[in-house]
């Protein structure tokens, strides 16, 4: 990471005078449907607590100054992406969703949640993982069915999929399209 503590926020975040100047731009395209990924604290990875300063505020302030633009009850005239959403806050995912975001990226969650399938499935076999032959059940045992790649890569996929049902029940995805 690179030490910004001596740098201005507003040239670490994005104000609200340039989300409008972007959904000006992009409005001028015909049939014009687009999203803003604003800055907002928002990082791509995952940091130890503490270390990102997530203010999903901006965006509803983002909101707000292109509502009184466009002269327009809708509080909601532009839609975001939330960037580098791994390891965020369930509760500020659901800010951030009620400012009008309407994607995240959450690849280092998934990724990790593979990832722990695999650590998990490794931790509960190790004494089957050490040898084509031999185990706690005897040393004429086979283990093949423990190093089957197919079984530990079955446990990551388990694992990323239950970190996908959280993804979705934080994001209110759940039960929306009945």
């Amino acid at each position: 990471g690179v030490d910004n503590s001596d740098v201005a926020s507003s040239r670490l975040y994005t104000q609200p005078e340039e989300v409008w100047y972007a959904y000006q731009q992009l409005s001028e395209v015909p049939n014009a449907a687009f999203t803003c990924a604003a800055s907002f604290g928002n990082v791509h990875g995952v940091y130890a607590p503490g270390n990102v300063d997530l203010q999903p505020v901006i965006l509803y302030n983002s909101q707000k100054y292109i509502q009184e633009k466009l002269g327009t009850d809708d509080d909601k005239p532009m839609r975001f992406v939330f960037h580098g959403g791994s390891g965020s806050s369930t509760e500020d995912i659901q800010y951030a969703i009620g400012a009008g975001v309407i994607k995240m990226n959450i690849d280092t969650d998934t990724q990790w949640g593979f990832w722990d399938g695999l650590r998990a499935y490794e931790a509960k076999y190790h004494d089957y993982l050490q040898g084509q032959i031999g185990n706690p059940e005897g040393a004429d045992k086979p283990n093949k069915k423990y190093y089957d790649p197919r079984m530990s890569l079955r446990s990551g996929e388990e694992s990323m999929v239950r970190r996908l049902e959280k993804a979705a029940e934080d994001l209110k995805c759940v039960n929306v399209l009945n």
